[in-house]
């Protein structure tokens, strides 16, 4: 499907339009100068925490009761992966690949806006998979709700770092053939990445999105079957007016 429109992720304001347009390929997402250079700064600013040795927590610290335990600056990245893998145990059917677009979409967009540590190359992999319809496989149940869609966002980012199945013509394909079939390595988080990546509500965003898309078509039915109704009974639009 031939896209000729842009949305500026991080920045420009997204709405329901937007984002299924973004989701249906209609729309091409790209950064902003603006938003890289946020996105840079606060991963600048994550670097400096590390190689100053400062303790912050999900940075260098555990996570959850593991807060107050300090993590080696060389093992800082191998934290973030593994968080990746400790929290991927959702259960049941795959999700709609659909939904799964929403999610991935959603989550560029709140981590452009430059607040989490993200790095450049990590949004740009997620990109590819959502302009490449390489769709991650992300299971129906393990979200703990507004706290966190830590579960599911797991299993949508296992792919960036060769784990986890992805969809491939509808067919589930081990993530780590994907990337060797393109060229590609699994990425090697930085320090908060992880972190960053399954901390938010995503999920249960993709859903209330794709209700609200289906509650738009009820509603412009539910006008186009009461017009022909009318027109059927030979009724009267006087009230109406």
């Amino acid at each position: 499907m031939g896209m000729n429109k842009h949305f500026r992720y991080g920045t420009e304001n997204l709405d329901l339009l937007k984002v299924t347009g973004l989701a249906e390929g209609k729309i091409k997402g790209v950064f902003s100068e603006e938003a890289l250079r946020n996105i840079r700064h606060s991963q600048v600013q994550v670097s400096l925490i590390v190689s100053q040795n400062k303790t912050v927590y999900g940075i260098n610290t555990g996570f959850g009761v593991l807060a107050n335990t300090k993590i080696s600056a060389e093992d800082t990245r191998i934290l973030q992966q593994k968080i990746l893998q400790s929290h991927s145990v959702g259960v049941g059917k795959p999700i709609a690949p659909f939904l799964v677009r929403l999610m991935m979409i959603t989550k560029v967009h709140a981590l452009a806006k430059g607040f989490s540590g993200i790095h450049p190359d990590t949004l740009q992999r997620i990109i590819w998979h959502i302009e490449n319809n390489i769709i991650p496989l992300v299971p129906e149940k393990g979200s703990v709700g507004a706290s966190g869609d830590l579960a599911p966002l797991a299993h949508l980012f296992l792919p960036l770092i060769g784990l986890g199945e992805v969809y491939v013509d509808g067919k589930p394909v081990p993530s780590s053939a994907v990337l060797n079939q393109h060229g590609l390595k699994p990425l090697q988080l930085g320090p908060k990445e992880g972190l960053a990546l399954i901390n938010g509500t995503q999920f249960i965003l993709a859903y209330a999105i794709a209700n609200t898309q289906r509650l738009h078509y009820c509603l412009e039915a539910a006008d186009i079957i009461g017009a022909m109704s009318l027109e059927a009974l030979t009724g009267t639009k006087a009230p109406f007016d």
